[in-house]
């Protein structure tokens, strides 16, 4: 062998330990142009899990169970019914209210004739007394000349008075009446209106056997059997409406000082990985971190203090469109990048316009249609 296969040439090795150092300097600069550029404007993390209203389905009055028309992972529409309760207790409950209306109606009417009554009385009254003082005009003169008896007169004087008291009597006994039902009509009647609310109490609770979805979404964590007896309140069954998600991206506190609200934010859900991109914008941040609403919350007040860095959930709204075409489920985990280069409408925590309020007309009752019917019981009860 010749000595220049053997010995190394130090300039081709100098060269090569200048080409690799000079690649990591290059990969270095690269880097950092990239962060700079790049992922200094983001905030990311992986610590986030989409979330979505939970709505809790209940019982308005109590009954049996005896009809479910949806199951676990149905989807329903709002307004649809969903369980039936026995409908017996309550029309007979309502039946019951009827009776009470009508025989409440017919016991105002029969204290107003009452009134009517004591009038014509103080009238008799009257023309009684007027007679009796009559009588004693006559006989009083009469009494001087012995025509007429000192006893006739005292008689006469008596049945004055006795006149006079009767009169009395009446007067305050059509006050005493006077006083339940002056100034107001039959059906306007305090007693009349109790009875007519007690009548549309028990019409709705007649209606609200039927439990209608209150929402449109999918049907989970369904507890309610066939035949189980039900009280107003306890839960039946969850809603979940998947077309009003969010993410909830857990941020490190260290993270939070350069997100405002109204950012842009771009969503991978672990779902569909990196092939479906959702697109939203901060909505706003939680009141608290996720230990301090803990079951448990962390005692930092001992002795043996270690100090770990919190996490805190900012909501990002999401795309109906995006949710549409590529659905999520609650729950799912996905990763979060917050465009933190935008200004956003306002920092953090600090005051910004009310969202839109969840609302439904599921539950609303036609109440003109009970009103209707306690006309008719009150107008049937009034005819002679």
């Amino acid at each position: 062998m010749t000595t220049e296969n053997t010995v190394p040439n130090p300039r081709k090795r100098r060269v090569v330990l200048i080409g690799i150092t000079a690649a990591f300097i290059l990969a270095g600069l690269a880097y950092a142009a990239y962060y700079f550029l790049v992922l200094a404007g983001r905030a990311d993390t992986d610590n986030a899990y989409v979330g979505g209203n939970l709505v809790t389905v209940s019982s308005q009055v109590a009954g049996s169970v005896i009809d479910i028309g949806a199951e676990e992972t149905q989807m329903v529409q709002a307004g649809a019914p969903i369980i039936k309760l026995d409908p017996a207790d309550a029309q007979v409950a309502l039946n019951q209210a009827e009776a009470r209306l009508a025989g409440v109606v017919r016991q105002q009417r029969e204290r107003y004739t009452n009134v009517e009554q004591y009038d014509a009385q103080i009238r008799q009254r009257q023309i009684e007394l007027k007679a009796a003082e009559d009588d004693l005009a006559r006989r009083a003169p009469l009494a001087a000349d012995h025509t007429v008896s000192g006893e006739d007169v005292d008689h006469a004087r008596r049945a004055v008075d006795n006149a006079r008291a009767a009169l009395d009597v009446v007067r305050k006994q059509d006050a005493a009446a006077k006083v339940g039902v002056a100034g107001v009509a039959v059906a306007q009647h305090p007693l009349v209106q109790a009875a007519r609310a007690d009548y549309l109490a028990a019409w709705l609770a007649a209606r609200r056997t039927a439990i209608a979805a209150p929402v449109s979404g999918y049907i989970a964590k369904r507890s309610v059997q066939v035949g189980s007896r039900i009280m107003p309140g306890t839960p039946l069954l969850t809603i979940v409406p998947l077309d009003q998600l969010w993410v909830e991206a857990n941020f490190k506190e260290s993270e939070l000082r350069d997100i405002r609200v109204g950012q842009p934010a771009t969503i991978e859900a672990d779902l569909y990985g990196g092939k479906v991109v959702y697109h939203g914008r901060v909505m706003g941040l939680a009141a608290g971190t996720g230990s301090a609403f803990s079951l448990l919350p962390a005692q930092n007040a001992g002795g043996n203090w270690i100090k770990v860095v919190q996490r805190v959930p900012v909501r990002i709204a999401l795309d109906p469109k995006e949710l549409a075409a590529h659905p999520l489920r609650v729950g799912l985990s996905a990763t979060a990048s917050v465009d933190v280069t935008q200004k956003g409408s306002a920092e953090l925590g600090a005051a910004t316009a009310a969202p839109k309020h969840d609302t439904t007309t599921v539950l609303a009752e036609p109440l003109d249609e009970a009103r209707k019917a306690t006309d008719a019981i009150v107008a049937k009860n009034m005819a002679n």
